[in-house]
């Protein structure tokens, strides 16, 4: 996979979470889950400057930006705060595998960006309610 194809894909894969957790957002209350509502919001805001970044990379890179989708799958059933904070989680490790992709498909400066972008993800996994994973977003070590 080239550098320019791997940029895309996680471009794609940020349009995807920026209009989850602006739905997941939705679902969530100030009042009463303020650390959940902390964390998405967070979240989102992290995820439209990381979609920033990349559409600017791409272009750097040559290419025209990925488009963003008229709307994505959203998780089933956010009744819950705990419902909402699986899926968070579930986006969060989603993100975490296709920085590790960009990682494994970047050099330079751009790879330790995406080595700082898998770790944040990493992170908000475990912000999440996640388990710490030896190596996050490369499942093949999952089991190490």
């Amino acid at each position: 996979m080239s550098t320019l194809d791997a940029v895309q894909a996680t471009l794609a894969a940020e349009h995807a979470a920026v209009y989850v957790y602006g739905a997941l957002g939705a679902q969530t209350s100030r009042s009463a889950e303020p650390g959940l509502y902390a964390a998405i919001s967070s979240a989102y805001t992290e995820h439209r400057a990381r979609r920033d970044v990349l559409t600017r990379t791409v272009a750097d890179l040559g290419g025209d930006p990925v488009a963003s989708a008229a709307s994505y799958e959203l998780p089933a059933r956010l009744d819950s705060p705990e419902r909402v904070a699986r899926a968070a989680r579930e986006l969060e490790e989603g993100c975490a595998a296709t920085y590790a992709s960009l990682v494994a498909n970047t050099a330079g400066v751009r790879r330790r960006w995406a080595v700082t972008a898998l770790n944040d993800a990493a992170v908000r996994v475990l912000a999440f309610r996640g388990t710490p994973e030896m190596l996050p977003g490369a499942d093949e070590y999952a089991d190490r």
